[in-house]
Formats: structure tokens, C-alpha cells, sequence
């Protein structure tokens, strides 16, 4: 049987954390927590699971206080938790097993994690793998008989455990100051700056799109970067420009992106502009393109219920109440998917 690390960062997390490490108990072997300025109870709910509770200083980089408190850890795998998770009981049955059968090679172990798009997460799908399960030291071996090499591939196994994400509350203003503070630092890697993207999408504020301009409209006139990071800066930059009332820069990079293979975002934007300026029949044209004829991006809902509504109330104004209401009735029963890969 495997042995298992816990290991968290938490600050003030008195409302949840008693739930998420009771659901862990009996399937942590060690918990390790690195408290980044809590000024609530949270280190006294900790000290009834665990003594091994570090002073971790906030330097607002998530990746150093996890990189912290794993290396604290001592047993064979490592489970990283947040405060906001909890593990019911059919799935507390399937780590306690998944602990006893675990393959001797697995290295990396995905979970399902669960109920993310009701909290405003800047992921579009309600579940989705992700891996929570690490082994925390490696071994190399050389394979082949001949011309023999290290294998470096990473053993993965998907588990068939769902792990249910119960937040008290929102964590967008807190994302979005870091964001914007990384980004003035210095260039974005491109999986991050799609992951802004996302939550500015999802969860963002119009002043949050105004503050990430900076960050993104450079990205167009980059000859060095990729196709996929034009079409997340072309997302922004056009919210960007009609919330800023300026049409000349929505529409050239509007144009740029809806010419070949257009983004239900950007398409969405337009039938925004049309809506506000009472072009109703151009409004609709831009709605029905990306709810029928244009991928989402960023966020699902582009190509969902967002362009519906826009369709519904276009015709309701176009005076066809019929056509108003089937659109309204598309909306309402539309669901995002379920599931998809990080």
C-alpha cells in the first residue's frame, strides 16, 4: 500500500478547512500545510489533523508556496489539496482502494474535479482531469536491450475519483491583481495568458478587460508568436476596444479573426455593438454566427447561451415574437459540457 503527503497552502480558510480534511482522514498518511498569513482560526482547525504547519511568507507566486510545502513532504506520493475541496464518501472508498492497487510505475494519478462552472473558475467544462496525485521521487530506469536509453515518459493513470471543488466564496478579484501583476513583470507564457483570458471571459469585470489591454493587444503585432495566442489577444483586445467606445480598433482586429475561422467570442462582441446601436438585423446576423457557425475560444458560453439570448432579444425588437421566443427556449435549455482534458 502507498503512503500519502497531503499538501496545502491555505490563509483564513476556518469556513472549509475542517470539511476538507476530514474527508481526508484515513487516507492521508502525513498532512502538511503552509499558511501564507492566516489571521482567522485556520492554523487551530489544522493543529486537530496535523503538526506539521509551516510559515510559508506570501510573495504572491502560488507556484513557490507549493513548491515549499512539497518539499516538507516525506512519504511516497504526494496529494496536493486546496482548503475548498472535499472527497465524499463513495470517493473516499475509491482513494482508500486506489491506495491499495496503485501500479508500482504510476508517477502522476488525475482526478475528476468537479463543480467548477457554477463558482466562475476560468475552466468551461463542470468536470474535468486534473492531476492531484504525485509521486514524489522519481526513479530512472534505461530501457531497450540495444541502444539503450533513460526512459523519461511520465506513467500516468486516470483514477475514477471526483473530487467536488465547494468554495465559500469567489477567488477572481484575487487572480485577476495577481495576473496583472505577472504580466507587468514581464511577458505571459502562453498557457497563462490563455488562462487570463479564460477568466476575464468568465469572470472578468469590464475593468478587468481594460487592465489586461496591455498585456494582450502586443500580441498582435508579434510576428513571433503562434496563431493560438493571436486568436486569445484578438478576443481581449476587441472587448477591450467596444468597451472603450473605440469602433475603428474593434472592427481592423475584429476583421483579422472573423475573415477565416472566426471565434464565437469575437463574433459575440460585434452582435454586442450592433445590439447597443440598435442594428438589430446586423446584431442577430452576428449572434447566429457564433451560436451555429464559430468555436468558443475562451468560454462556452460564446457559442451558447449567450449568443441565444442576443438572438432572442434582436427579435423581439425585429417585432417576431415567435422567433424571439424559440431562441429564448434554446437558451434556457442549453448546457454546457460536462467533461474535457486540462
Amino acid at each position: 500500500m502507498i503512503r500519502i503527503s497531503v499538501c496545502m497552502i491555505v490563509k483564513n480558510e476556518e469556513a472549509v478547512l475542517d470539511r476538507c480534511l476530514g474527508s481526508l482522514s484515513g487516507i492521508a498518511d502525513e498532512i502538511v500545510l503552509a499558511d501564507t498569513g492566516s489571521a482567522d482560526r485556520t492554523k487551530e482547525i489544522a493543529a486537530n489533523y496535523t503538526d506539521k504547519i509551516y510559515n510559508f511568507p506570501w510573495t504572491g507566486d502560488f507556484s513557490a508556496a507549493r513548491n515549499f510545502v512539497f518539499s516538507k513532504a516525506s512519504m511516497d506520493y504526494i496529494y496536493s489539496a486546496d482548503a475548498d475541496e472535499v472527497l465524499d464518501e463513495e470517493n473516499r472508498r475509491k482513494f482508500l482502494r486506489l491506495k491499495r492497487t496503485l501500479p508500482p510505475d504510476a508517477e502522476i494519478v488525475q482526478m475528476k474535479y468537479a463543480n467548477q462552472t457554477r463558482y466562475n473558475t476560468a475552466y468551461n467544462f463542470d468536470t474535468e482531469l486534473r492531476p492531484k496525485l504525485f509521486r514524489r521521487l522519481r526513479t530512472f530506469r534505461w530501457v531497450d536491450p540495444v541502444h539503450e536509453t533513460v526512459d523519461l515518459g511520465v506513467r500516468i493513470v486516470n483514477s475514477g475519483i471526483t473530487v467536488r471543488h465547494m468554495p465559500a466564496g469567489l477567488h477572481s478579484g484575487r487572480d485577476f491583481s495577481l495576473l496583472e501583476a505577472a504580466a507587468k513583470a514581464g511577458p505571459l507564457s502562453e498557457r497563462l495568458a490563455r488562462m487570463y483570458a479564460k477568466e476575464l471571459f468568465i469572470s472578468g469585470t469590464d475593468r478587468d478587460v481594460l487592465a489586461a489591454l496591455p498585456c494582450f493587444e502586443p500580441v498582435l503585432h508579434d510576428e513571433n508568436r503562434g496563431l493560438d495566442e493571436v486568436r486569445v489577444a484578438q478576443c481581449v483586445a476587441v472587448r477591450g476596444a467596444r468597451l472603450k467606445g473605440d469602433a475603428a480598433a474593434m472592427f481592423k482586429t475584429a476583421l483579422k479573426n472573423v475573415i477565416a475561422d472566426p471565434c464565437a467570442e469575437v463574433c459575440c462582441e460585434l452582435g454586442a455593438y450592433f445590439k447597443a446601436s440598435g442594428d438589430w438585423e446586423e446584431a442577430a446576423t452576428w449572434y447566429y454566427t457564433a451560436a451555429f457557425g464559430a468555436q468558443s475560444e475562451l468560454n462556452v458560453h460564446s457559442s451558447g447561451d449567450i449568443p441565444l439570448r442576443g438572438l432572442a432579444a434582436c427579435y423581439e425588437k425585429l417585432g417576431a415574437p415567435a422567433e424571439a421566443e424559440k431562441y429564448r427556449s434554446r437558451a434556457d435549455e442549453w448546457v454546457p459540457p460536462q467533461s474535457g482534458d486540462t
